[in-house]
């Protein structure tokens, strides 16, 4: 159990996770009113306030989820006192997407409200301010607040656009790395350890068995709030990818800068040395890298916990502990008691939220 006093998630807080988990019932919207718009949800037409489109990433690690809380620490919270620091005034902030606790964003969007009252003359109201102006002013403020959060971009939209009902599908990415050793601490919290070899077809096969539209009541987490487990699931892929943070290696380095006489290459070194490499021909000092897997998940909307759901089967099938017709068993079983426990939170990212604009 963590203190109620700590200000932040502590380092091992994965039961923290899953119990704050419950508070967002999703991994990326509340498929209840997948499609309608609510009246309740859009503001009133008012020429004072105009409001904006505020795509935003962060690194999840540290916040109770997106969702704003009394007591925790989270994105929407976060970014509300950045906006009020701003503008001098409190603003409502409604996200696109709710993500868990340990969750990241590459690019997750929001719409707020914003009414430009001049500082010197209190009551007159000023023409809007630009939407590079709202980033710079705002990114300024969340700098100072632990500086993991940040707006990526901006644009003005009508009072009736909603963040939220007007997305037209998601796009998740999740991470794998495989390999024995440990973690390096630049990737802590940042992807799932697979100690495991992986094998990439029998991955790529058990994602054609889940593409399409399909009941994912077995990939479905108790406490879900959809009416319907029925979802098209656009897009589900495994690729390998280069692990991050990626840097040459000192024999790429050699084979891709050559010296040759070229004044502006810097190397202590001839052609035939290899940096770190001892005379017996094993790297000393040198961290082996492992294998990066990203699975991509792309829909218009997910049921709660459908990714990680997923994402723990694929890891199953990569292992061996499950095969391709195991998959399909537990599709058609319609329930979750039959998969696999979830793929942890930190190796989740929001990778996209799509939009149309006139």
């Amino acid at each position: 159990m963590s203190d109620p006093n700590t200000k932040h998630p502590p380092g091992d807080y994965t039961a923290s996770q899953e119990r704050l988990s419950k508070v967002a019932r999703i991994d990326g919207f509340s498929d209840e009113e997948e499609g309608h718009e609510s009246e309740l949800s859009m503001s009133p037409e008012n020429p004072r306030v105009q409001r904006y489109l505020v795509a935003i990433e962060y690194v999840g690690t540290r916040f109770f989820g997106s969702q704003q809380q009394p007591k925790d620490r989270t994105v929407v919270g976060v970014l509300q006192e950045a906006f009020h620091k701003f503008i001098g005034q409190p603003v409502k902030i409604c996200c696109s997407s709710r993500t868990d606790a340990g969750v990241h964003a590459l690019s997750n969007v929001c719409h707020v409200d914003v009414e430009r009252v001049s500082k010197r003359k209190p009551g007159e109201v000023l023409p809007p301010h630009e939407p590079d102006v709202v980033q710079k002013a705002v990114n300024h403020f969340l700098q100072k607040n632990e500086g993991d959060v940040m707006v990526i971009d901006v644009r003005c939209v009508p009072s009736n656009y909603h963040a939220r009902y007007k997305a037209k599908e998601r796009t998740y990415f999740y991470r794998m790395l495989s390999g024995p050793d440990p973690l390096s601490i630049f990737e802590k919290d940042r992807a799932w350890h697979v100690p495991e070899e992986l094998d990439l077809p029998a991955m790529q096969e058990a994602c054609r068995v889940l593409v399409g539209s399909h009941d994912f009541s077995s990939f479905r987490a108790a406490g879900c709030q959809a009416k319907s487990p029925v979802r098209s699931l656009d897009e589900l892929s495994v690729t390998e990818v280069p692990s991050t943070p990626y840097f040459p290696s000192a024999t790429e380095s050699t084979w891709s800068n050559p010296n040759n006489g070229d004044p502006l290459t810097c190397s202590s070194q001839t052609k035939t040395e290899t940096a770190g490499v001892t005379t017996n021909g094993e790297a000393f000092g040198i961290r082996r890298r492992h294998r990066c897997y990203v699975v991509t998940a792309r829909s218009r909307g997910f049921l709660y916990h459908q990714v990680r759901l997923i994402v723990a089967v694929l890891k199953c099938v990569g292992t061996g502990e499950l095969t391709v017709v195991d998959v399909e068993r537990i599709l058609k079983a319609k329930d979750v008691s039959v998969a696999k426990p979830m793929a942890p939170a930190s190796g989740l990212y929001l990778a996209r939220v799509k939009y149309e604009f006139q």
